[in-house]
């Protein structure tokens, strides 16, 4: 797929009727951090996002969540927020702590930032045209900041409420794929209180799926991401540590069989005509770890195979497959779909990313930039996508 064939980006000025102040530039507020377990490698993404954002068309206000949940200003310089030494970035450290909290107003007739601090008059920074939401995992990636956004009336990059709750809650995205007829891998799911409440019934049908599937098993959080708390099992004896460890990150867990064949991934980007799909990616066996984990996707930088050695035939029907999921999780703008291309020769979808990681080395950019889109381009584009969307239904 070349550049040339894809649909170019439009400018989207803004009417008088959104903003005050005639011929000014739309404001993206790039929104990142949060409070879940991916808060570092939110910062790395928007770091990177900032960096491409095109400064002559767009004024970028960048708004940092904290662990604890307190919404910042921060530093606007990209530079500060990259890995350093092996360590993620954190909000904390691009901002002041004395510095006032930022809101949003949920009044769909007024987009007006505020900073409040205690003993002043609140500051009007003036109005958001657009958020760019580079969070993931919970609080953030599933739902919960869209439909703070839907209320006030702000448009916003990515999917809508419903499509990113499913795309993070890994036991209904499975059962969304297989109403649609999508191949999914065998699965379980324990869920919060029948964990509290009879470990003993939980742990026999953990020992019953290995026994039907076999070993290994791969326990994870259930609504978690970049493959933080995920554990591979080899026999029983690791169950609880590795049950523990997802906990950590989720209550409900799900457990999965291992899958033997190829990682391949594809991107799906929306258009004017509507979503297409990249070039595949392959993640090949990562020799220095079990799987496919943190470490190895951030830390150590593995690096997928794009385009994927795949055949023309496969190639194409992991593309339909990827736009398939894309629909049926009624997702808008970006997607991420993870696949597993078995021993057999069928393709098998893990999951999808609702928001993927989005720094130039990520696979999701490096897919697009296969596919004739370069990363510029691909961050104008959502922007430009999000400005021309309504928020509501739609």
């Amino acid at each position: 797929m070349s550049s040339q064939n894809l649909p170019q980006s439009t400018e989207s000025p803004l009417s008088s009727e959104q903003s005050s102040e005639p011929c000014r530039k739309p404001r993206v507020a790039v929104v990142f951090g949060g409070r879940s377990s991916e808060h570092g490698i939110s910062v790395v993404t928007a770091g990177a996002i900032m960096s491409a954002v095109d400064r002559t068309k767009y004024d970028v206000l960048p708004i940092g969540i904290t662990r604890d949940g307190r919404w910042a200003l921060t530093s606007d310089d990209p530079a500060r927020m990259a890995i350093t030494d092996r360590q993620v970035p954190d909000v904390d450290q691009l901002t002041d702590s004395a510095q006032g909290a930022v809101t949003l107003s949920v009044d769909p007739g007024n987009r007006d930032v505020v900073v409040s601090e205690p003993g002043s008059v609140p500051t009007v920074l003036g109005e958001v045209d657009v958020v760019f939401p580079m969070l993931h995992g919970p609080y953030g990636e599933d739902g919960t900041l869209q439909g703070l956004l839907e209320l006030s009336g702000v448009p916003y990059v990515g999917a809508g409420v419903l499509s990113s709750a499913v795309g993070q809650d890994k036991e209904y995205m499975k059962r969304v794929f297989t109403s649609f007829g999508l191949p999914v891998g065998p699965y379980e799911v324990v869920r919060p209180r029948e964990w509290e409440s009879d470990r003993p019934a939980a742990r026999k049908r953990i020992m019953e799926f290995a026994a039907e599937h076999g070993w290994p098993l791969f326990i994870k959080p259930a609504r978690g991401g970049s493959s933080m708390g995920i554990t591979k099992v080899d026999d029983a004896a690791g169950l609880d540590d590795a049950i523990d460890e997802a906990r950590r990150h989720d209550p409900k867990f799900i457990v999965e069989s291992l899958l033997r064949g190829r990682e391949i991934e594809c991107g799906v980007l929306e258009f004017e005509d509507g979503p297409r799909a990249s070039v595949p990616a392959e993640i090949p066996p990562v020799t220095a770890h079990d799987f496919y984990d943190f470490e190895a996707k951030y830390i150590d930088s593995a690096a997928g195979l794009v385009p994927a050695p795949l055949t023309d035939e496969q190639t194409a029907e992991v593309q339909r497959l990827a736009v398939e999921a894309f629909e049926a999780a009624s997702c808008e703008g970006l997607v991420r779909a993870d696949f597993f291309l078995t021993e057999d020769g069928s393709f098998v979808i893990n999951e999808i990313n609702t928001m993927p990681g989005f720094t130039p080395i990520s696979m999701f950019p490096r897919m697009w930039q296969a596919s004739g889109v370069e990363y510029p381009e691909l961050v104008d584009r959502l922007i430009t996508s999000a400005l021309n969307r309504s928020t509501g239904l739609r």
